[in-house]
């Protein structure tokens, strides 16, 4: 009875200290991801990891501003087309289309990365400007880390509208869930995982 006591104390105190390390470092995780970051300068490219309308406006906006020349939207929608998505976003006219291309491919973070990699390579950049909701942001920079060495990366995390307080527009929830599978990418599980994407951008269609 003795020995059980204790094996169950000593099991019950590593689960609240793995309890108390994790909340810690979920802590620190949203003081990284909503922290004020300097509007990146020019670039070679720009990298759009998409999953929400607000990104691709924000992406297409760098290159209307002559941010870089061209821009990948990775993970863009089978049906979506580049005028949509310039109406969506508000930006009129459209970027021709030779200066975007529309990635159809990944379907995860660590598709995004090779994506963008493949990307990269054929366009032979060497600086990135990377934009995504500044709570993936953490583990979208870690993904294209690992795929993009000798790349300089230049984070411009997208706020949502009327952020200004994180609970009012993304919830604890996804916050927690964001922070964990940052965790899994920092310590290579992504790595372990097939990736279903096929490394085949396509170019925006004129029109």
């Amino acid at each position: 009875m003795r020995k059980t006591g204790l094996i169950l104390r000593v099991a019950g105190g590593t689960v609240l200290a793995a309890a108390v390390a994790w909340l810690g470092g979920l802590v620190w995780f949203v003081h990284i991801a909503t922290r004020p970051v300097p509007p990146p300068p020019d670039a070679d490219g720009i990298v759009a990891l998409t999953g929400g309308a607000d990104r691709v406006a924000a992406a297409l906006r760098l290159l209307r501003e002559h941010r870089a020349p061209r821009l990948l939207l990775s993970g863009i929608g089978g049906g979506a087309e580049l005028p949509g998505l310039a109406r969506t976003a508000d930006v009129d006219p459209p970027p021709p289309a030779g200066e975007v291309t529309l990635g159809r491919q990944a379907i995860s973070t660590r598709g995004n990365a090779l994506e963008t990699a493949a990307w990269v390579q054929r366009h032979d950049i060497k600086s990135l400007i990377v934009v995504t909701a500044f709570y993936h942001m953490p583990r979208a920079m870690t993904e294209l880390r690992r795929t993009l060495p000798g790349v300089t990366l230049y984070p411009d995390p997208v706020l949502t509208p009327h952020s200004g307080g994180i609970g009012r527009v993304v919830t604890l929830r996804l916050i927690a869930e964001e922070y964990t599978k940052y965790l899994l990418s920092v310590v290579g599980v992504t790595d372990l995982v097939p990736d279903r994407t096929a490394l085949a951008p396509q170019r925006a269609h004129p029109g």
